[in-house]
């Protein structure tokens, strides 16, 4: 009779368990090979004055679109440039002088999140130097609030800084911890395949014998 795969599964069990060691092996070793960064976040309000004839519900609505929008102006050259000339302690030999090899250093240097239904503003510097990374935040949210008027349209836009940079103690790139689980799961799902891909083989192999005989 032929087996079922949670039996297959289970008589298999030590060699999914080393694909899952293999892939959380792998995962790390990818990982550390990759500079440690420190990360440093600011938070930033972006407020509109539409007057009093809009409701309340409209302005929310309507701050949380343009704080959209100057997330993803955030990685744009132009931005960047505003960014290393806005005088802050910035080391720009950081970054590569080919402009698509730049452009793609910037992009893994900031990142932006918006709180739904606010214009609540998180924005993080990520760099081995976690006084760089600091400095970074700091010349973001600077040209954030000097002119964020810019990149928005449709009545006067205001950011303000709400929260000082606030810097991680530790590095937080890559995610050791994320990383070696989904290494872990990884493996163990190539383990799942392989396991039953063998049972497969080997039940055609003894269906064959039996015909032959």
């Amino acid at each position: 009779m032929r087996p079922g795969y949670p039996t297959v599964l289970r008589r298999g069990a030590f060699t999914i368990a080393l694909f899952g060691l293999l892939g959380l092996v792998v995962s790390m070793l990818v990982s550390l090979v990759q500079p440690l960064k420190y990360s440093s976040t600011v938070r930033l309000l972006v407020r509109q004055d539409v007057g009093t004839a809009v409701d309340a519900y409209t302005a929310g609505r309507s701050e949380e679109r343009i704080a959209d929008n100057l997330a993803n102006v955030l990685y744009t050259t132009t931005f960047f440039d505003q960014v290393m000339g806005a005088g802050f302690s910035i080391d720009q030999r950081y970054f590569p002088s080919k402009d698509y090899k730049r452009r793609r250093e910037w992009g893994r240097t900031v990142s932006a999140s918006v709180a739904r239904g606010s214009g609540l503003m998180a924005i993080t510097a990520y760099h081995p130097d976690v006084k760089q990374a600091e400095q970074i935040a700091r010349a973001v949210a600077f040209v954030l609030t000097e002119r964020a008027g810019e990149y928005a349209s449709g009545g006067k836009v205001d950011v303000r800084l709400i929260d000082a940079p606030l810097n991680s103690r530790w590095p937080v790139k890559p995610n050791l911890i994320a990383n070696g689980i989904s290494g872990l799961v990884l493996g163990g799902l190539f383990g799942v395949g392989y396991v039953l891909i063998q049972a497969d083989r080997l039940r055609r192999r003894h269906q064959l014998i039996h015909e032959e005989l």
